[in-house]
């Protein structure tokens, strides 16, 4: 009998175990198919084509094992390097050598 009342409650609680999974829309993470709603509204050929090449980046990300927010990161990094300081150049002091 306790078996089974920790069944049931096994059973109710079971959307809890999910709820810290990414959102998904058929093979991607829904947040790479943000380009679709952009499709709808204004679905002209170069909009299909855009979709489409966002589309395809998204999926090799996620073969390569990467999210959709570590793959925004990572074409960040691309795009503007490692280097990241949390201080403008024009404001960051510079070290004096008085040698």
């Amino acid at each position: 009998m306790v078996k089974e009342i920790d069944n049931i409650q096994e059973k109710l609680n079971w959307h809890w175990r999910n709820s810290m999974r990414p959102v998904r829309f058929f093979m991607l993470d829904a947040r790479a198919s943000l380009p679709f709603l952009v499709l709808f509204v204004y679905a002209r050929t170069s909009t299909i084509i855009i979709t489409i090449i966002i589309t395809l980046i998204f999926y090799f990300f996620e073969k390569r094992g990467l999210t959709t927010p570590a793959a925004m990161r990572s074409l960040r990094v691309w795009f503007v390097g490692p280097s990241r300081p949390g201080i403008p150049s024009a404001l960051r002091k510079r070290l004096k050598d008085y040698y």
